[in-house]
């Protein structure tokens, strides 16, 4: 486009197409879901085992005084990633991961419909279990827990 000013031939340029292509750059990618799984904590995770039915919780992060991932105890209050719902016991036996994955999602699941339901899509489950080492030391509870895929939880989601 052009114009005159003060006698002179002046080219203006439309900054508008520019701007828009720089705009693009700095968008935000859309928030993607977090799915968590049985591996995503574990009984070896550091904090995990001072956490009771019904706690909240971080998700694990890396603390430089521990030198590894850890979870902290949140009160639900505050809002939290994780919450505690239960725990189930798992018959002793020899240590086998694959079996003790079948059992610990069924059991997190029974629990979690018993609680929720399909009233409560905005939720979703995964369970803590024990490793290999854990479980040579006595571990045989699996722990249950809850959050929210797109988000933090803003409180307690136990049932009243």
């Amino acid at each position: 486009m052009e114009g005159r000013v003060e006698g002179r031939m002046v080219r203006r340029w439309s900054l508008l197409p520019a701007v828009l292509a720089l705009a693009t750059l700095f968008v935000p990618p859309p928030a993607q879901a977090t799915v968590k799984t049985e591996t995503f904590i574990t009984a070896e995770t550091t904090g995990i085992l001072l956490i009771e039915a019904g706690e909240c919780f971080s998700d694990p992060e890396y603390s430089v005084r521990a030198g590894e991932p850890i979870v902290v105890y949140t009160p639900c209050a505050q809002g939290a990633d994780n919450q505690s719902y239960g725990f189930a016991h798992v018959p002793d036996g020899p240590y086998d991961r694959e079996r003790l994955a079948a059992f610990a999602w069924r059991s997190c699941g029974e629990r979690f419909d018993r609680f929720w339901g399909g009233e409560r899509e905005d939720l979703a489950y995964y369970p803590i279990m024990p490793t290999a080492e854990t479980w040579a030391d006595g571990d045989r509870d699996v722990m249950c827990a809850v959050y929210r895929p797109e988000g933090r939880l803003a409180g307690s989601v136990l049932p009243k």
